[in-house]
Formats: structure tokens, sequence, C-alpha cells
């Protein structure tokens, strides 16, 4: 009775974690300490891998140990690498472990880019050799009861997990030993053996026999629903059916055994009988049935020498009336056997090798964050700079300060000198060209990376297209065309930024042109400069003015406001905060993760202050502005007018404004080529998960066509057809002898079959000629020898049957046999049967006498026939026709 099912390991295929893995550790952190140990975790986990898939494992706590430790590293490194088809992408490879696969019906082995696929695996194997150390348990000791119902509600629950999320962990149909049918099944099969080895217990400790038939009969319902579960899977192995349906039988046994000594307790004698009777029933039929597979010897005998005491007690004492099973009261159920929850972590000596690696959706969010947080400060600074390079326009147009500073009308006014030497420290016209002349090399770059790495996609989607119409429904992966969606849309942002870049790049090269004649007259000497600018009569009567003293004060108060706007610049780019914590913090309260609302929240209290601070310049700068533009107009009024203040003033300006754009261009080149040298190592990442996915996409469509290789050159060349009957007619006339030919015709060596089956065969036979009507087959040699098996005969062997007994081999089968049950074969002739009692030579209707037999020249003739109700000398008997040779049905 001591029989388990136990459920075979899966085989994976070799796979190379850290080369992949390293890559995007590489790409997205830091070189440093981090960056090599989490390379370092990277090649314990690989190694972890190969202990737990890449050898055999003994059936022993330390292998299941293994096992389980590698599927928590994986549910712990799931979150924070982006595994997937499209971004990092690892191709497992799965054996079915009943390898039941074919053509048509199911895969013997699937290859997924997907880590759900390879947690499934592992935990199907962690199921199947907890299962497997179970059965190998001494079931005669408490410990080995312990540890068996251990590992049996271990599987179980493994392989309700795997049912519960096997198909949202794939993206395409499972191979048939994890699919949720087949699963849902063993989770069955190992919960009834849990409940099963609880029974075992009880009985071992001698518990009440009302508990124990409680536990019998709940085994027996755990049976029974694993029976129904496994009926149709035809992946399973073909002794499942019959252990379930014996454990079924016995555990029902069990329960009514125990259930009819409580009975006898309660002096309910006629029950007692009743329910052993049942239970003898129950043994019967597994004794009959599926002796192969369960011994219940010792089960059948305790019952049938408990029946036979309780029917001799209730004859000769109680005499109590023995009712109908389905009578009898039902046992109750005591279900102790429960599947163990799946919650990672589920080894004892698990630790996270990435405990310091933030899951990916923090990642993600933090990615987001950082976003919005460019964004505000962008957006802060850019209001900063436009109400700056504003208020440089407006008082460039009005020539302030340089308009106060050339009150002599003949000399470089101090604000023009000074702006004319900070171009000429930052490199002058030589610096600006320099980078207009980089900006082209650095924007074709970009594009041709872009470039190349979206015709990786279009290449090895245009090879998947054409391998799907060539074989249609077989080619039964994820399309390419919908898989790189996600990368199309991504190449598309990054086409569309050049795009703007080369716009804006435009842009700057245009107003640089429109400014170079004065930026190369701010690039010359001082001389120089001041002979360029026109002179002007004197307006030394306005040195004191008050209007002058006003406008001077005003300016100074205008350069304090951009100063503090810089000073303001700065604190504002160098704010952080750490928004890990709260992501990691939301994460685990309400396992995910509201980044707009976590994210605004924090930047409003981060940058709100320096919100207000920045509309308060703006408002200071606009009232000073104002002032300034009524002070100008009264300073303009009381200056001597005449065309040559008038062109110095005009010149003036525009040098002005030349140094105002010298700074905005080259801040703007500046900006551009630090975006492009971005956008490079942006795109260069983007070609390599392009690249990867491609090669992943290659090796997974190489793997494919070879299943598809194999599968089409196991399928049939042209469907079955049956020749035309006049060839099978031809051939047969061909073969058959000719009525004077010199060999005896031997006797037809084929099973018969049934008189009907015979019937329905004669008109396909050749209707007999009248010659050879007349002249039947030779008779085939008597044997020389006794018979050495069984015989049929009723009566006594006559003297002259008797033969010395000879070496001939004992009978064999013919190689093959009709349908129905054989006849037996004469000894020492394999494949010539005895016929049947009635049995007519000539089924053809033919009811002509029996001519005289002609005997041929050199054969010698029939013997005369024997005396009345003796067989033929040397023939075994025929049996009597009410002794047919057919096995009992």
């Amino acid at each position: 009775m001591a029989t388990f099912i136990s459920v075979p390991l899966k085989k994976s295929s070799e796979v190379d974690l850290v080369k992949p893995l390293s890559k995007f550790v590489t790409m997205n952190y830091p070189a440093g300490e981090e960056q090599t140990e989490y390379i370092r975790a990277l090649e314990e986990l690989n190694k972890l891998r190969k202990n737990a898939l890449g050898r055999p494992l003994d059936k022993h706590d330390s292998s299941l140990e293994i096992l389980l430790r590698y599927f928590d590293q994986l549910s712990a490194v799931e979150p924070k690498f982006p595994f997937s088809e499209n971004q990092l992408c690892l191709t497992f490879t799965w054996k079915d472990a009943f390898d039941r696969g074919s053509l048509f019906g199911g895969s013997v082995k699937l290859a997924l880019a997907s880590l759900g696929y390879e947690k499934t695996c592992v935990l199907f194997n962690a199921a199947a050799l907890a299962s497997q150390i179970a059965s190998e348990q001494n079931l005669d000791s408490d410990e080995g009861l312990r540890a068996a119902a251990k590992y049996y509600q271990l599987a179980s629950g493994a392989l309700l997990h795997i049912k519960d999320t096997v198909l949202s962990a794939l993206n395409r149909e499972p191979t048939m030993d994890i699919s949720p049918e087949t699963v849902g099944a063993l989770h069955h099969i190992m919960l009834a053996q849990a409940q099963e080895v609880f029974f075992l217990k009880a009985t071992s400790d001698k518990m009440k026999d009302a508990i124990i038939a409680k536990l019998a009969n709940q085994a027996a319902d755990f049976y029974g629903d694993a029976f129904k579960q496994c009926q149709y899977k035809e992946n399973l192995p073909k002794e499942v059916l019959p252990v379930l349906a014996a454990k079924h039988c016995i555990m029902q046994a069990n329960a009514e055994l125990h259930q009819s000594i409580l009975a006898k307790q309660n002096k309910h004698f006629g029950e007692e009988i009743a329910r052993l009777q049942h239970a003898a029933e129950l043994v019967k039929t597994v004794a009959s049935r599926y002796d192969e597979y369960v011994s219940v010897k010792d089960l059948s005998d305790k019952i049938n020498r408990a029946l036979a005491n309780a029917k001799k007690d209730n004859d000769f004492i109680y005499h109590d009336r023995v009712p109908e099973v389905k009578d009898l009261a039902n046992i109750g159920k005591a279900a102790l056997a429960k599947a163990t929850a799946i919650s990672p972590p589920l080894s004892q000596k698990f630790t996270d090798l990435f405990e310091k690696m933030v899951p990916m959706a923090v990642q993600q969010a933090m990615g987001v964050y950082n976003q919005r947080k460019a964004e505000t400060v962008n957006r802060l600074v850019g209001t900063m700079r436009e109400a700056t390079n504003l208020c440089n326009g407006v008082l460039a147009s009005l020539n302030l300060p340089a308009a106060l500073e050339d009150l002599s009308g003949d000399t470089i006014p101090q604000s023009i000198a000074e702006k004319s030497r900070a171009v000429v420290s930052k490199g002058g016209l030589q610096s600006i060209e320099q980078l207009i002349r980089d900006l082209p090399d650095l924007m074709t770059r970009n594009r041709e990376i872009l470039d190349e790495s979206l015709k990786m996609l279009d290449d090895e989607e245009t090879t998947d297209n054409e391998l799907r119409s060539k074989f249609n429904q077989r080619w039964n992966r994820t399309p390419s065309g919908d898989l790189y969606k996600p990368l199309r849309t991504e190449g598309a942002t990054f086409r569309s930024k050049l795009d703007v870049a080369t716009h804006a790049d435009g842009v700057v090269r245009e107003r640089f042109n429109t400014n170079c004649d004065m930026i190369t007259l701010l690039c010359k000497s001082e001389g120089e400069l001041n002979a360029a600018i026109p002179s002007a009569n004197p307006a030394k009567t306005l040195q004191g003015s008050e209007v002058v003293n006003v406008l001077r004060s005003l300016l100074t108060q205008l350069d304090e406001v951009k100063r503090e706007r810089e000073g303001l610049e700065g604190e504002i780019k160098a704010a952080t905060f750490d928004m890990t914590a709260n992501f990691l913090a939301a994460m685990e309260q309400d396992r995910s993760i509201n980044e707009e609302a976590l994210s605004l929240s924090q930047l409003d209290q981060q940058y709100g202050q320096y919100n207000q601070k920045v509309q308060a310049t703006l408002r200071t700068q606009e009232e000073l502005l104002g002032k300034v533009q009524t002070a100008h107009q009264e300073f303009s009024g009381l200056k001597q007018s005449n065309s040559e203040a008038n062109s110095r003033e005009e010149v003036l300006k525009k040098l002005a404004s030349a140094h105002d754009s010298y700074v905005e261009i080259t801040n703007n080149l500046s900006e551009g080529t630090k975006f492009y040298n971005s956008l490079t190592e942006i795109l260069l990442k983007f070609q390599n998960k392009c690249s990867d996915i491609v090669f992943a996409r290659k090796t997974e469509r190489d793997e494919l066509l070879k299943e598809l290789q194999q599968s089409i050159a196991r399928e049939p060349s042209a469907p079955s057809f049956n020749a035309p009957a006049y060839q099978s007619n031809l051939a047969a006339s061909a073969a058959a002898p000719g009525p004077g030919a010199a060999n005896p015709t031997p006797a037809p060596r084929t099973v018969f079959v049934s008189g009907q089956q015979a019937q329905q065969q004669t008109p396909q036979q050749p209707q007999p000629t009248q010659a050879k009507v007349q002249q039947p087959p030779a008779r085939p040699p008597p044997p020389s020898f006794t018979p050495q098996g069984p015989t049929f005969n009723t009566g006594p062997v006559p003297p002259a049957a008797a033969a010395p007994p000879g070496g001939n081999p004992p009978p064999m089968a013919p190689p093959g046999q009709a349908q129905g049950p054989p006849y037996p074969s004469y000894q020492g002739y394999p494949g010539y049967y005895q016929m049947p009692m009635n049995y007519n030579p000539y089924p053809m209707g033919y009811s002509m006498p029996y001519m005289p037999y002609q005997a041929q020249p050199g054969q010698p003739g029939y013997p005369g026939a024997p005396p009345a109700g003796q067989p033929y000398p040397g023939y075994p008997q025929q049996p009597p026709q009410q002794q047919p040779y057919y096995p009992q049905q």
C-alpha cells in the first residue's frame, strides 16, 4: 500500500547570465565599488544556476535547498533588471518533464525570453524534487512521516502556485507539463498523498478510530478528485490512473474498517458487518484490477478476519440486522493536509545578492522624477535667463549704460571696453566658429547610430515576416513588428529630438551671421575699436545733472537683480533630493508607486521657494525698467541732438547687442555640443539594446527553425492510400499455385475469428472450381511426438497417440493475430491451429458429396478411418464442443 507518485524533473539548457546582465550594470551604474560588487553578485547568481540546474540532483534536503535558493534569488532579482523581450532579453530553454510532446500534441521543448518562465520551471523542479524526497522517506518512523507530509504539502503548494501564475508569467502557450490543467492535477495528487501520510501517522500513533476514519475518508476524497483531474491527461505516465483509483478504494476501505470498529464499540453489530463487507469488496476490486501497482494483501487479510469474527458473533450471539451500504451514515472528513503557501524567500539560507540595487519600478520612478526635476529647473532657469535677456535688450536699445559713460564723445565707453575684453577672453570669433563647425559632425554621428540601430530591427523584422509567410501557423512566436513597437517609438522620439536640434542649430547659425560683423569689431584692439566708433560733440554739461544720477542708480539696481538671479540659478541647479527612500517606502506599503503624486509633492516642496524668488525678481525688474525708460526720455531730451551723436549711439547699441548675442550664441552652442554628446551615449545604449534583442531573436529563430525541421522530417510525405482491388487479385492469382502443382498446399496459417466474422469474410474468398473440389489439399505429415502442453481430451489417450518425447521447442505464437482470442495450436507445429468445432474447410456454400481421394504419384494415401469415437493416430483429440478454449471474460 506504500505506493506513492513522484514527479520527474524538467531539464534546462545552459544560459550565461553574466555577460548580458554585466553589460546592463556597466551601462546603468557608474564605475566604482558599487558596479564591481554587482558584477561579482552576477557571477554568484550564474554559479548558483549551474549548481541548481546544471547537474543531477540527489533526493536530499540539500539539493532542494539549492533549488529554493535559486528561486528566491530570481524572485529578488526580477524587479531589479528589465527582463523582457524588447529590453534585457535572456532566452531560457526547458524540456517537458514527461517528454510526451509531439507534432500534434504539445512541444517537447520551449525557449522563452522570460524570467517568469525560468521561475515557473525552477519552482516546478522544486515541487518535483520535494515529491521525490517525500517518496523516499521511511514511513515506519515518526520522523519519516513528518518529513513526507512536509514535502508533499510543499510540492502541492508549489504546483498550485504555478497553476495560478503560469499564464501571466508566459506570453505564449506553455508545455504540457506546466500547463494549468497538468499542474492542477499534480497538485491534487500531492495533496492526497500528504493526507494519506497524516492517516498513516494517526494509525501509527493509535489515535481514536473515529479520527482515523475521517482522515482516511478525506484521503479517499482527495484521491477521487485527483483521479478525475488526471482522467484525460494523456501526457502523464500510464501508471498514474491505476494507482489513484487503487488508493481511492484503499482509503475508503480503511475508513470503513475503522468506522466498523467504532460501530462495534457502540454495539451496532449489523453496521459493523455491512462496513466490513463494503471494505472487503473494495480491497477485492483493488486486488483484481490493480494488483500490479498496489498490494493490499495485509489489509485484505485484516478486513477478512474482522469480517469473519463479526459474522460469527452476530450469527451465534447478537442476530443484528445487517443494513444496506446505501443506508449507512456518512463518515465524516478531517482535512489535515494543506498546500504550503509560496511566498519568497522559501530558503532558510537566503541572502539577497543585489540588496543594494533598487527595483526597476523604483529606478523607473526615479528616472521620471529626475526628468520632472530637470523640467522644473530648466523652467525656472529659463525664466530668469529670458528676463535677463529682455533687460539687456531694453538697455541696449537705449544705449545704456554706454550713453551715460560716453558723455565725452571721443573715448570708448567703459561698458563697451569690458564687453570687448569679455568676448576676447572667451575665444572671440574663432571659438564660436569652431563650435559651429563641430555641430554638424556631432549631429551626423548621432543620426548614423540611430539609423544603424533601426536598420537592425528592420532587417530582423523582414526575415521574421518572410519565415512567417513561409511557415504560416507553425511560426508561432511573437511577431517582430509587435515586439519592436516600444523600440520604434523610442527611436521616433530620438529622431524628432534630432530634427528639433537641427532646426535650432540653423537658428543659432543665422543669428551668428547677423551679428558677425559687430562681434568681429568687438574682438579688435582698443585703438581699432575706438577708431571704428564715430565721435560726437561732447555733452559734458550733463555730467552732474539729476537725471544722469537717477539713471545710474536704476542701472545699479538692475545689475543687483541680475547678480541675484545668477545666485538663484546656482542654488536651483545644486538642489538635490534622493527620492529612492520615498519610492521604496511607497512600494512596500502599497505594492505600487504613484510616482506623479509623490514627485509633484516633493518638487513643489523643494522648488516652491525658488519659484517665489524668481517671480519677485521679475516684478522688481519690470518696475526698474519702467523707471529707466521714463528717465531715459528725459535724458535724451537734455542731450544735444545731432547726426554724429546719433550715429555714434547707434554703433554703441549694436556693439552692446553683439556682446549679448555672442554670450547667448556661445551658451547655445555649448549646450548643443553637450546635448549631442549626451545623446550619443543614450543612442549607443539604444543601439546595444537593439543589438541584444536582435541577437536573442536570432537565437530563438534558429531554435525554432531546428524544431520545425525536425517536425517536418517526422511528418508523412503523403496521406495513406489503398491499392486498387485488381492489383491485389492479380498478385494473389500470380502467387497461387496451379491445380497441377507438384508441392502440396499447406494449411492456412491464420488466426481464426469468430463465426460471425468468418461469415463476413466469406464473400471475399475465391469461388472453388470443380477440379479443386475433387482434389482436396494434402494433409500435413503427422507429428512424431507426444504433446508437451496440456490437452483438452476428456478421455484417455490411446496408446497409438503416444510417441517418444522429442526435443521440439515449445509452441510459438504466430507473428500476427486477428482480433479475438486465439485457438490453441498443435504442439510442435507453430502456426497450425486447431479447428473450432463444426469447422467447414469449404465455407463457400457448396454441399457436394465427398469424392474419393485419388492419390498423386509418389504421395502416400490417407490412412483408413479410425474406429468410432477415436481420433486419427498421432493427432491430439479435438476438445468437446461444450469446452471451447476461450479466456473467461
